[in-house]
């Protein structure tokens, strides 16, 4: 066993995991959430909260921005960012299971509520799909972060009622299908109103209707629900705004002209 002092490679990528999934200003050591995971691996507090910082050290969005993070242990971070970004579905279904590990159950138990429909499948099949929903259920955590758990139209934030809206659809593209970048938070009808393309969000971050919709605009919910929000700018995400080559992609291929 390595000495106390260093970090595995799995304890490494469950503190990624909470960093995708918390909000920049609360990766302090008095959060639940860091104080939860800090007792999952027999760690304290206050060292998850440097991991996060040195993740955030490691953030090209901080980078950007001239926020350095704590660099001092970036030789051991870098590699599982890189791992990320060039295998976003190993790593992170790699997280759950490590995490539900540590809580001493299975992914398929921690995530029953959603794999409950899989029990006639056997063999590779469940297994895809098992990665598939698992992977699904940690990109809403991370694109509900990201907008501070709020509709990005309305504001709302009953965590119930909110959607982690892909630009570019899960379908179509595998390699952006879990990009921070290709999800929006929107509340329920405002999410399905993006996925059917009445409703596009332009390169400015601006809500535009398509004419699909505005042939409604005589109607009292066109009114209440459709017309005070267009041009209006979306909510800005925490970190990752949604990449403009995205919601390019959306408006030519499934936004209603």
């Amino acid at each position: 066993m390595p000495p106390k002092n260093l970090w595995t490679r799995e304890e490494l990528i469950v503190a990624f995991n909470l960093y995708l999934t918390i909000e920049f200003g609360k990766m302090h050591k008095h959060n639940s959430d860091v104080i939860e995971l800090a007792k999952l691996i027999n760690r304290t507090p206050s060292s998850i909260a440097m991991r996060l910082g040195n993740f955030a050290s490691v953030d090209p969005f901080h980078q950007e921005r001239g926020i350095r993070g704590l660099g001092n242990a970036k030789r051991q971070v870098q590699p599982i960012w890189d791992e990320f970004f060039n295998n976003k579905e190993e790593l992170l279904f790699q997280s759950e299971k490590i995490l539900a590990q540590k809580e001493n159950t299975s992914v398929e138990i921690k995530y029953k509520d959603i794999l409950a429909d899989l029990k006639d499948l056997k063999g590779e099949t469940v297994l895809r799909q098992v990665k598939t929903r698992v992977n699904q259920c940690t990109f809403r955590k991370i694109v509900l972060t990201n907008y501070a758990n709020k509709c990005a139209i309305t504001g709302i934030d009953i965590p119930e009622l909110l959607f982690a809206s892909h630009i570019i659809p899960w379908s179509i593209s595998e390699e952006h299908r879990l990009s921070p970048e290709n999800g929006i938070c929107f509340s329920a009808l405002y999410d399905k109103a993006f996925d059917k393309g009445l409703i596009g969000i332009n390169t400015d971050f601006k809500i535009i209707l398509s004419e699909t919709l505005k042939k409604k605009k005589n109607t009292d919910y066109f009114q209440k629900y459709f017309s005070p929000i267009e041009n209006q700018e979306i909510l800005k995400a925490q970190k990752y705004l949604p990449k403009k080559e995205f919601l390019e992609h959306h408006l030519d291929t499934i936004f209603n002209k």
